[in-house]
């Protein structure tokens, strides 16, 4: 498998909900801002509610450090406009919920599931210059975190912004960077 870190996003075209409204969405919308592409296998399903639950409980705190969350599924728009209407987790959703049911971004980010046309869980960070710079894929079966997404953001902006410093494990903002240098060779 290829990694998709720092590659240019792929061009898309889908339909999402947004705001109760139908919109189109495309790569021109990430531009610009720190995105984060939040796959997921399908509407009306167990643990997909409990991660979009806890990303629209976080959504502010993204919001906040400039980063816009995009749910995606290969479910239709209006399959996401049910779920929204009859959930009252789902109603919580304030970022957009893209629609996939072609496959076509599932197949560009390698999270389609031939077989059952649905998605694996991928979770995928691109920054404004529209380079991917987190990618994760889980088991249907693990569920998310979106505090620990929303400290990945933070230190992926933090480096964004100081080219010649590091995040160590476990970094929160605030904390100790590191200078990759010959000074710390053998010294961590």
């Amino acid at each position: 498998m290829t990694s998709l870190i720092n590659k240019k996003i792929v061009d898309f075209n889908l339909t999402g909900l947004y705001q109760n409204e139908f919109k189109p969405f495309t790569q021109e919308d990430l531009k610009e801002k720190w995105s984060i592409l939040f796959f997921y296998p399908a509407d009306f399903t167990f643990v997909c509610p409990t991660e979009l639950g806890d990303m629209a409980d976080k959504h502010e705190e993204f919001k906040k450090i400039g980063a816009e969350i995009y749910s995606i599924s290969t479910d239709t728009h209006f399959t996401h406009k049910a779920w929204h209407d009859n959930s009252e987790t789902i109603k919580k959703i304030k970022f957009p919920m893209l629609a996939d049911p072609t496959g076509f971004l599932t197949r560009a980010f390698g999270v389609h599931i031939e077989e059952a046309g649905l998605s694996y869980r991928g979770t995928f960070l691109v920054n404004p210059k529209g380079q991917i710079k987190l990618a994760e894929v889980n088991d249907n079966s693990i569920g998310r975190n979106a505090d620990e997404l929303l400290r990945k953001v933070k230190a992926a902006q933090y480096v964004y912004n100081h080219p010649d410093e590091v995040c160590p494990a476990k970094w929160e903002e605030g904390e100790k960077t590191l200078k990759p240098g010959l000074d710390l060779v053998g010294k961590i």
